[in-house]
This record gives C-alpha cells, structure tokens and sequence, in this order.
C-alpha cells in the first residue's frame, strides 16, 4: 500500500522546494525516482545520509528509488554552492570512487530483483561514455538557451561581480548533463521524478525543462533543505575532518559520538531525518527529553539508531561499551574487547610511553612500571604510596605493590592502561 511520500518528509522537515502537482502524481502513481551522487571520494559521508533517508522514504512509501553515481559528472564537478572549480578525477580514482559508494548504497535499500519496488543503481557513464561532443550539442544542448542556463544561481554566484574566479566551460556544461541525465532516465526507466539537496534545484530543473522541450513529457521534482547547525558550524564536520560512513575512515566509536554530542536544538532535528522512528515515538522522545534533558534521551536514541543503520548492530555494542570506559562503567574484559584504532579514540591525548616486548616477558613490577620504566609517577617512593593508597588500576582492576606485569595484561597485542584515581590515565604502549 502507497503511502504518502511528501507528507512524509514534510513532517520531518525535509522537505524544501516541489514543484506544483508532485504531490498529486505520488499519491495516485507508484513512480520511478531518482538520487544522484557525486563520487568524490570512495565513500559517502553523513551529509550524503540525508538522501540516502529520502530513497529508504521514497521505497517504503510504495515507489521505486534509483540511485545514480555520478561517474561522468564526477569528471567535471557540480558548480552548485562552490565558490572554486573542483580538482578533475582521473578514470582509475573514479572508478574506485564509484564502486565504493555502490557497495555503501547496497545496506540501505532494498534491490531484490523479486521486489516491485526493487532499487537499481546506475552510473550515468555508462549512457555518456560513447555520446560525442557534436551529437551533444545537436541533439541537447539545441534545446535549452544560454540564457535559461545563466539563469541559474549556480552559475550566477560564479559569474557575479563579487566571484573571485570565473567559471570553465567544463562546469558551464554541468547543469545540461545533469538534466541529460534525468532525460535518459525518464526515457529509458520511466523515471519522473528526480530528487536532492535545495542546492540542486537549479540543476534539477533543467532536467524536468529539458524533458519538457525535447519530448514533451511531463517531469517532476522535489529538493529538501541542506542540513545546518544550529550553533552555526558545519553538519557532518569535526576536528578531524568528514563524518564518514566507511568505518575504516571514522571509526563506530566516533560515528557514534558524533550523534551523542549533538545540542539539544539539534537532537529535536536530526531524530525526524536521520531514524525510521515512527511520527508517535518521535513526539514521544521529544517530550521526554524536554522535561529531562540532563538524561540526553534524544542524543542516545539517535546515535544508536543511525549507527546501528549505517554499521551493524555489534559494531553499535562496541561504541556503547568504548563510551562508557571513560564514566567507570567498564571492566578489563570491556577493555580487552577494544580494537586499536577505537581504544587510541577513546584515550585520544592521553600520555603515553614504551616499554620493551623483551622487559614484559621477563615480567615488570609496579613500581618499575609507574616509575623507572615510564616515569608516569616521578619516583618509586611516590609509585610505592600511590599503590598503597589503592588509588592505581590496571586496566580498569586495582592492584598493589605484589603485581607483576605480563602479555595477559595486553590490550590488542599492544597496549596497557594505567589510571590513577578516576580521571588520571596513562597508556603503556609495548615495542618489539
């Protein structure tokens, strides 16, 4: 059963411009839709989550979501909100750009061969790989004027008095693939409907007038608000740079920090576009967190949803328990559990120092290890107090003065942690 697509995203604040009778032609045809992104690097990151939801919308609402990678736009680059002009990928980068983002697409919908509402992908190379610059020319870019074109805001900013720096021919032409594209697929997949970040209306558009002017078809389209902060900085951004959905580029400890530190304006936000939470246990969340928002209900149930979508729900087990080591809430056997990568994240600026593989094996006593061998505490007499205060842990378990270090002690293969009192970690890396 059909359900209503637009109405969907509107109470969820995800809806931004749609051009007049969408709506009407949703709710009484299941319709052929389409995403398209732009493969700059080999994974998406959450800014692209955004459209991602709005296809996992698009399907469950009863209609067929095809998501397009970009493989030869890719090689020009979207002019849209940018006030430079892109570095141009090589066809091997592209490539492995493209193959990547197709394998992230996969987890999020549903391309069953057997489903009616089956999503397909496609890479917009494969219909432009052989189209020659004259047969373009002659048999597109006739139909649309340089003035409808110029009309356009992304290609306004580039050219006003105030750009810096003007605009190629190459991303001049950007805005006419694009709208190639969504005629190639409205004439070879029955798609009507192209959708995207309020950014992309320009281009979109051109899609739906092109399709209007070369076959005299009726097209449609929908765009939905980029996503903002409320306290001004980046969506999607942190000191280290993209949120990534590859979790070898942004671990799912800190995939799932990144949702647990969102503001409480924020949170009210991203629960409506980021989870399949029903419109009842979202109001529900949100009423309960505005009477305790010390509890951070909202934070916790969106990183546990996103991250459990986008990684696995094991992988969402190991963040919770990573971001619990930090509040006491944690055992060796936690510790233990840890990867590298996710146990440097989580003691990210904590001290370090070596010890040798060779002084393990032949077994280090405590005082040796706070003091001589690390000068974590400044001499043995303050090892020996700190120990007999019961104030030094080893991996989260108190021990004294009659505890000897070994390779039982290892935390992947490598590391030992060390806390004085509750908040003084130090980590003990071991060198061959």
């Amino acid at each position: 059963m059909q359900k209503n697509f637009v109405e969907e995203l509107r109470w969820r604040c995800m809806l931004h411009d749609i051009m007049p009778e969408t709506e009407d032609h949703l709710n009484q045809h299941i319709t052929s839709g389409y995403i398209g992104f732009d493969p700059t690097a080999d994974s998406l990151h959450i800014g692209s989550l955004v459209q991602i939801m709005i296809l996992i919308h698009f399907q469950r609402a009863g209609h067929r979501p095809i998501a397009l990678v970009g493989g030869a736009t890719g090689m020009i680059g979207d002019p849209s909100g940018k006030s430079d002009e892109r570095n141009l990928l090589d066809a091997r980068a592209l490539q492995k750009n493209v193959d990547g983002i197709r394998n992230q697409l996969q987890k999020f919908l549903d391309f069953d061969p057997a489903n009616p509402m089956a999503a397909q992908l496609v890479n917009n190379y494969d219909w432009t790989k052989d189209y020659s610059l004259i047969d373009f020319s002659r048999d597109i870019g006739k139909h649309l004027t340089v003035n409808y074109m110029m009309a356009k805001d992304s290609v306004k900013k580039r050219l006003g008095s105030d750009a810096k720096v003007g605009m190629s021919f190459t991303e001049f032409t950007y805005q006419l693939l694009q709208g190639y594209d969504f005629l190639h697929l409205y004439q070879n997949m029955d798609c009507k409907l192209q959708m995207g970040g309020s950014d992309q209306w320009g281009n979109i558009t051109t899609g739906t007038e092109l399709i209007r002017r070369k076959l005299g078809g009726k097209a449609y389209a929908i765009t939905c608000p980029l996503i903002t902060k409320a306290d001004g900085t980046k969506f999607g951004k942190t000191e280290g740079g993209n949120v990534w959905l590859d979790k070898t580029r942004t671990s799912p400890y800190k995939f799932y920090q990144y949702w647990l530190n969102a503001s409480d304006d924020d949170a009210e936000n991203y629960i409506k576009i980021f989870t399949l939470l029903d419109k009842a246990t979202i109001e529900d969340l949100i009423r309960q967190h505005q009477q305790s928002p010390h509890l951070r209900l909202l934070q916790k149930t969106i990183a546990e949803q996103v991250t459990r979508m986008v990684h696995s729900e094991e992988d969402l087990q190991k963040a919770i328990q990573a971001s619990q080591i930090l509040f006491g809430r944690s055992t060796a056997e936690d510790l233990k559990k840890l990867d590298r990568q996710t146990f440097l994240e989580v003691f990210e600026g904590v001290p370090q120092a070596e010890i040798s593989l060779s002084d393990l094996n032949q077994g280090i006593d405590m005082i040796g290890l706070l003091a001589a061998k690390t000068s974590f505490l400044k001499s043995n007499g303050e090892a020996r107090r700190a120990l007999g205060e019961n104030s030094i842990s080893v991996n989260k378990t108190k021990v004294d003065e009659s505890y000897h270090i070994g390779s039982s002690d290892l935390i992947d293969d490598q590391y030992i942690l060390l806390q004085r009192g509750k908040k003084n970690y130090f980590i003990v890396k071991v060198v061959a």
